[in-house]
């Protein structure tokens, strides 16, 4: 099963549909089999005392409230069908994390198939119990969160009326961008083997590394957050990958992909024609006459491979050559 990649524009379109659109066309052309915005209305979201996380606060004006902040990102309905609309014609699956009952409905009226269940909500009751009755495909991120935590999630969304082998669970740290010694990436492998469902990994480092890491070690489904440039105004676009990142994430998934193989151990095709060049067979030292006693004195192991294999050179040792060999010839 081809790993699933998520491009994740979250909040970097600004606002902008017609950024939103560019952002389309950049996981479009980095090869991504999904884009990801958000969904949500700032009211239903935040108080309007709610502080920053730290990191908003570094890439975002420190004065302004999380409210106005989320105001100023919110996606209508106009614009979700556009965009939707222009994954269509553009081959690409439009994702979006709902973050409030209200955009869960909204993308459900919209058509959505698959929801992906921000980090925040993991303890939403209700949210969790709203979600899980649609019976839709579901990835549902778990950073901040134990074990346990998990766990309640998943039996909410089940009980509610999800099919457990349509979820999977991603591993992720929350913090813009995650520092290396936080990522804990053998984490997620435990969710995996814990839980017995599929997993995958929400990456909010800044390199492409423990992504192609997290392929490697099973992961089924990556979420990465990109933009057009890092240096623009908003919260999210520092701890994003640009535009050529992003291809070169797609691409080293892609390899690794290819790379893991069936697990079976044996010459591939590429490598059989190599056998004989570089391995070594049991040939004459020296001129050996027919009836000579084959010993250490007379006999080597050199290359070329396709004689008798230096394997079974106790066999042949201390036996009668049975005709002349010339130096080198195999015996």
């Amino acid at each position: 099963m081809s790993v699933f990649i998520i491009a994740e524009a979250g909040v970097n379109h600004n606002g902008s549909l017609d950024l939103a659109k560019k952002l389309v066309d950049l996981a479009c052309s980095a090869g991504s089999d999904a884009v990801k915005f958000q969904t949500f209305k700032a009211k239903n979201l935040s108080t309007k005392s709610s502080q920053k996380a730290n990191y908003q606060k570094k890439t975002t004006n420190k004065d302004e409230s999380q409210f106005d902040m989320l105001k100023k990102l919110e996606l209508d309905i106009n614009a979700h069908k556009e965009l939707i609309s222009y994954c269509k014609k553009k081959e690409i699956i439009f994702l979006s994390s709902p973050f409030d009952l209200e955009s869960i409905d909204l993308l459900n009226d919209l058509g959505l198939e698959i929801f992906k269940i921000p980090s925040g909500e993991i303890t939403n009751l209700l949210y969790l119990k709203h979600l899980g009755k649609l019976n839709k495909k579901i990835i549902l991120s778990t950073g901040m969160s134990n074990m346990n935590e998990i766990k309640s999630a998943l039996d909410i969304l089940i009980n509610s009326g999800t099919k457990k082998n349509n979820i999977t669970i991603l591993h992720a740290n929350t913090e813009y961008p995650t520092p290396m010694e936080d990522v804990n990436l053998r984490a997620m492998v435990s969710i995996g083997e814990e839980l017995d469902i599929k997993f995958g990994y929400s990456d909010h480092t800044l390199g492409i590394e423990v992504d192609i890491a997290a392929v490697a070690m099973g992961a089924t489904c990556i979420e990465k957050h990109f933009t057009l440039d890092k240096n623009m105004e908003g919260p999210d676009h520092k701890a994003s990958l640009e535009p050529d990142q992003l291809k070169e994430m797609v691409t080293a998934i892609r390899n690794i992909e290819i790379a893991l193989g069936d697990g079976i151990k044996k010459p591939s095709q590429s490598e059989i024609q190599n056998l004989e060049i570089v391995r070594k067979s049991i040939v004459a030292k020296t001129t050996i006459k027919k009836g000579d006693v084959l010993n250490e004195n007379n006999l080597a192991i050199k290359r070329p491979g396709g004689g008798l294999s230096p394997m079974h050179w106790y066999k042949v040792i201390n036996t009668k050559a049975k005709k002349d060999y010339q130096e080198d010839e195999l015996i």
